[in-house]
This record gives structure tokens, sequence and C-alpha cells, in this order.
């Protein structure tokens, strides 16, 4: 029996723990079992039908889940009414940027399109046995509605989701798998369903993220998105700030651009999903999601938020500190008050909640994570304010008794969870970068095994939301960048936890899955005894192309542990900022590399001292000898690499050269000596910070 720390967020679809995963030796779901439960077995498969097939979500759909059932040969009806724009066509180059050009004609040979009039369904369907229906049409109710009437009218058996952006199920009457933007890119599905099915597993067997949320008006993405849209035209339409340029104070605020993205989906339809959803909210929750005059203009011209830049002003201005206050107050406090609704309507697990927000609507941290920040006191205090300057929104909708619970496990542990079985513990990271937050919840998460009495670990991502390790998230570093002290503190603070991980226990394994580990992310994996991968997956610390010295230990730490005939391979990684696959890494790198079962398994016979064969690279405590001060044959670059190359290199050699206990502090400073740099200000970060921060 398991212990945790909170609900593992794979228990939510019905798929056990991760230490399950690890005890089992295999995923809780197999793709090829799932299909034949979904549509049939290989010599009686039926189709998936997307229906409003040419539409942006219908599109994107098409090819996402094309690509993915290809292989087991379900047929991708794409419906849809004749003479509408061929949507579908527009992604053929996306296909051939992913598959090449043989790979998306395969795919493509397997969408089958058909023509309908909206009443009547092709008689050619039949022979294509629709199994699964996803419907994209528009948001209409009594249209959708219409329209499920009549595909199990033909094919009573048949499973049906909607992709709708608000109505709930038990208004719709069928399941929901309502699909983040971009489509074809993005893996998120907010889930409707009574109990998790077979869709959902087959979902996230196939490498996408459903996460079930509760039966309510417009899920968790679109109350957090379209509400953020709503809170800045309520800001414009009090102050008259040009859209463009509340767009910029949100980005500054939370990281979203609402008005261009908007516009980049396409404002005619994106305005009136929003505007749909909004109204459906204020019909149920009051004043706080009513949208105003303005959202109802662009609703019904369809006209986008930004004016041509040609016609952008001139002269550009600062709000002072009061006025950016009171911005603060129209954005955060209608933004919390939301929140709370979702809170207290248990709308989804307080870590689905939190990472739709940065994995669906590019917040840089979540909404719950923002709130825990600022605190209850100051979160409520901020919604007091709003109400102040928009009373009718203080009637319904606003629970702050939710925020008591801010201190409980589920609200501090919004990333990083861990399990036990009483002998081995898993420590999961469910966010794919590497931020403060995450370095809290990790140490938390270590002290509790550690009062829990467990000395063997496995850290890993979370087999859900993490689907890749890419690194340190950059916009911690902003406050680093003019103030050399705070670079120094992530640095050392970050090391320190990293240092925990072989300190702390008696056999710790890192492991990895997914698509890649990078940068802290794998400075943070290599502190493990064993690192155990993926074969596959790619390797690397890609610090030198933004550029920034690696201050997470990647400096010495992997040095420490190689053979001196392998430096030059992990100098050249650090270098030159190109990936390896963990199958090239071993030895030097990785300790063992195989298929996702057999690492799986291998990781299970460290942690638990079975016969797994392998000898842990020890960690050298002294100073290292003969580490390069040159290393020759790299290839060309610019001049700000060039710098970032010899402030690597000269942080490999002083912290190398010193003993493990003076490193520490030495790599440190060499990290955020750089980071305060003019080469790293004008370089990737110091860019992204002058377009976020600098208004």
């Amino acid at each position: 029996m398991a212990n945790a720390m909170r609900q593992p967020t794979l228990e939510t679809m019905g798929l056990g723990t991760v230490l399950d995963i690890f005890q089992k030796g295999q995923l809780p779901a197999n793709t090829n079992d799932l299909v034949d439960q979904v549509f049939g077995e290989v010599n009686n498969r039926g189709s998936l039908v997307i229906s409003g097939a040419n539409g942006i979500v219908g599109a994107g759909k098409s090819m996402q889940l094309g690509s993915r059932l290809r292989p087991f040969d379900v047929p991708i009806i794409a419906l849809d009414f004749p003479g509408v724009p061929d949507g579908i066509g527009k992604q053929y180059p996306g296909l051939e940027r992913a598959f090449g050009k043989t790979g998306a004609n395969k795919i493509m040979e397997n969408v089958i399109r058909l023509n309908y009039d909206g009443t009547e369904l092709p008689s050619q369907l039949k022979k294509y046995q629709p199994r699964f229906l996803l419907e994209a049409i528009p948001e209409i109710l009594e249209i959708k509605k219409s329209h499920y009437e009549i595909f199990r009218a033909e094919f009573p058996e048949i499973e049906i989701r909607s992709v709708t952006s608000g109505f709930p199920s038990f208004q719709l009457g069928v399941g929901i798998a309502h699909p983040a933007f971009p489509h074809e890119i993005n893996k998120i599905f907010e889930i409707v369903e009574p109990e998790p099915s077979a869709v959902t597993r087959l979902l996230w067997a196939g490498g996408l993220i459903p996460i079930p949320v509760s039966d309510n008006w417009s899920f968790v993405l679109d109350v957090l998105f379209c509400g953020l849209t709503l809170t800045g035209i309520r800001y414009h339409r009090n102050c008259n700030m040009p859209y463009w340029k509340i767009d910029k104070y949100i980005r500054k605020l939370l990281g979203p651009n609402p008005f261009r993205a908007h516009d980049a989906i396409g404002a005619k339809g994106a305005n009136f999903l929003t505007w749909s959803c909004l109204h459906h909210l204020s019909q149920h929750y009051g004043d706080v999601f009513k949208p105003t005059p303005e959202l109802e203009e662009h609703k019904d011209s369809g006209q986008n938020w930004y004016p041509p830049n040609h016609f952008r002003p001139l002269v550009n201005w600062t709000l002072d500190d009061e006025e950016e206050e009171e911005f603060r107050t129209w954005i955060l406090g209608p933004f919390f008050q939301m929140a709370s609704l979702m809170l207290h309507e248990k709308r989804a697990h307080l870590s689905h909640m939190n990472a739709i927000g940065e994995l669906c609507a590019q917040f840089r941290r979540g909404v719950l994570s923002v709130i825990r920040s600022n605190g209850a006191d100051s979160a409520i205090k901020t919604v007091e304010a709003y109400h102040k300057l928009h009373p009718e929104a203080a009637k319904n909708a606003w629970y702050p008794t939710v925020f008591e619970q801010i201190d409980g496990v589920d609200w501090q542990q919004l990333y990083v969870n861990a399990e036990h079985d009483g002998n081995v513990g898993v420590i999961t990271i469910g966010r794919e970068s590497y931020n403060s937050d995450v370095n809290l919840e990790m140490n938390r998460a270590i002290d509790w095994l550690k009062n829990e009495g467990i000395e063997r670990v496995i850290v890993t991502g979370d087999f859900h939301l993490s689907t890749q390790m890419v690194g340190a998230d950059t916009s911690d570093f902003f406050p680093a960048l003019d103030k050399e002290e705070i670079g120094y503190n992530i640095s050392r603070g970050w090391s320190e936890t990293a240092r925990r991980l072989h300190n702390e226990f008696k056999v710790s394994v890192g492991f990895i899955n997914g698509k890649r580990c990078l940068g802290g992310m794998l400075e943070l994996m290599t502190h493990c005894h064993y690192l155990v991968s993926m074969d596959g997956v790619d390797l690397g610390m890609p610090e030198v192309t933004l550029p920034v010295v690696p201050g997470m230990e990647g400096c010495h730490w992997p040095l420490r542990k190689a053979r001196p005939g392998d430096w030059p391979k992990l100098l050249n990684l650090l270098l030159e900022g190109k990936s390896v696959k963990a199958k090239d890494a071993v030895g030097w790198l990785v300790d063992y590399a195989g298929t996702l079962e057999d690492a799986i398994k291998v990781a299970w016979k460290v942690v638990t001292g079975g016969d797994h064969g392998l000898t842990m690279r020890k960690v050298e405590e002294g100073a290292l000898k003969d580490v390069p001060k040159e290393v020759s044959g790299l290839s060309s670059v610019d001049a700000a690499t060039e710098e970032a190359r010899k402030a690597i290199l000269q942080n490999a050699f002083s912290s190398c050269g010193s003993t493990l206990s003076e490193a520490i502090d030495i790599q440190a400073r060499h990290s955020a000596g750089f980071m305060s740099s003019k080469y790293c200000q004008k370089g990737r970060i110091g860019a992204e910070f002058t377009k976020t921060m600098t208004v």
C-alpha cells in the first residue's frame, strides 16, 4: 500500500500511481489493447470520425490523432460541409516538418474526407464502421445536440466526445474532450466523463495529456483564459488604454498576451468563443463574468484587437507605481475571484488546475502558484479592492474561505509529489522546467520522505503533466540580470537541493523518459547515485546558446563522476550546446539506457538492491587534475557565445580544481557573474526580459 504526500495525478485517470509503474515494471495502459477496446480488433477495425474537420480545431486534431492512430490502421474520417475552406490541407506543411514527406503522405493517406449537409450522414460512412466521434462543430447547443442524434440513430454504440469550449456535459448529453490551442501541437485535453474511460487512457497511452475536470460551465482553461481577457477589456473600459498596451502589462504581470492570442487564433472565431463562454458563465455566476459592450462588438464584427502596426502610436508611456497598482487590482482581483469559484466547485485536482494555465494559457506560473506566492490574506485584499472598483462583481461567485487551505499539502505541492511503500520512495516532478517553486517543493518532498524513514528513492517526471524536462525556467533569472547576488542565491540554493539527492539517501536513482532532459533538469538528475534513461531521450546542456553558465553544478559534477578519458565528451556537451542520445552517453553521463520497460525494471532493481549489474560511478571529492583550460575543434560561433564558452570552461577549470565542498560556492559565483554580464543581458534571456518586463 503506497503512501503519498498528495494524490498522484495519474490516479485521476484510473492509472494508479507512479510507484505502481516501477513496482510492476510496466506502464499502466497498453496502446494496442486500448485501440482494440475503442476501435475494435485488428480484423474488424472501426474509424474515428472528426466532424467539423476543416475548422481550426477539427483540422488540428485530425493531424494530431491521425499521426498517432496511423500505425494501428484506424481510418480518420474528416467530415464537414461541402465548400468550406480546406483547413486540413493547411496542416500538411506542419506534418511534413514533423514527419518528413513520406511520413506526412502516409498520415494523409489515412485521412478520408467526406461531406454531408448537416441533416443526413453520407452513405459511404457506414463501411468505415464509426466507433468514435470527436465533434468540433460550432458552439451552438441545439446544432450540437441534433448532430449527436443523427449519429446515434445510425450508429447507436458510437462513443462521442465534444471539443466544446463551454457547454458542460449535462447540457450536451455527451462527454467532453476539450483541447487546448494550438490544436495540432498542444497535447492537453480537458476531459469530462463519469468515470475514466478507455478513450481517455488511449489518449494518455498515445503521448497526449488528458486532464479530468468537473462538469461545470467552461471547465478550467476558458475560465482562466476568457476570464483574463475580460479583465483586460474591463481595464480598457475604465482607463481607455489600448489593447496592445494592456497586453504588455498583462504579459509583465502573468505571462500571456490574451488579445494577441485572439488575433493569432483568428479573431472572428476566438471572439465568439470567448463571448459564448463568458455569456453562459455570467448567467450562472454573475457580473464578474459579464461580457462588456466592447466584447459584444468584437464578437459581432470579428475584428482584431490589435490595429495594423502602422497605426500603433509612436509615443509610448509607462504607468507610475500608483497606476500600476490599480492595473494589478483590475487584473488580479477578478482573476483570483474566478479561481475561488473553481476551488469552491472542486473543478480539478489542484495540480491540474494550476498546470492548465501554464501549459495552455502561457502563464509563467499557474494561478494557484501565483495566489500561493501572494499569500491568502493578500489575495483576499486584492479581490476586495477590485470589488470597490466593480461592486457588481461582489454579489456572486466569491469564496474567500477556500484560501484557508493554502497551507495544506495539496496547495503546497502543486508541482512535486512523493510516494513510498515503506522502503522505496518516488519523487515525481510535474513541471517541465525547474523554477523556484519546484525547488521549494523538491525540498519539502525530500523532507517528507526522510521523516517517513525512506533511504532509497527514484526521482522522475510524473508520467502525466511533464512529458519532457526542458531545463531551468529562465524567467526566474530575470532579477539576476542586474543583481549578481540574486543569481548567486539561485545557483547556490538549487545546487544545495540537488546535492540532497546524493547526500541524504542510501540509494538515489534518476529516471528519465519522454523526449528530452536538458540543462538544469539534467544537472539535477546527475546528482542521483545512478542515472537510468530511455535510450532515445535527448540529453544536453544548451546553456551556452542562451548564453548563460550552468549554475546547478553541471560544469563540475558530471566530470567528477566520469573517467578523465570521457571529459572531452562532457566539455563538448557544455561548449557546443548540442544534445546526445542517452544510448550514446552510457558510461560517461548515464549508467543505463534501454527501452522504456527495460529501463523501468532496471531502475527498480537498482533502488531495491536487486541484481542490476551496474557499477555506481562515485563522485570525486578532491580536486581534479589536468582538466583542460582550452578545447580545440569546436564549431564557429558568434562573439557572445564565444565569451560564454570561455566562462563555462573557466567555471569547469576552477570548480574541478577545488574540493567538492568548495566547488558549490565557486561555480555559483561564476554562473552569477556571467548572468549579470553584458553578454547574457544582450542574449536570449536578456531579450526576453526586455520584451516581458520593460513596458
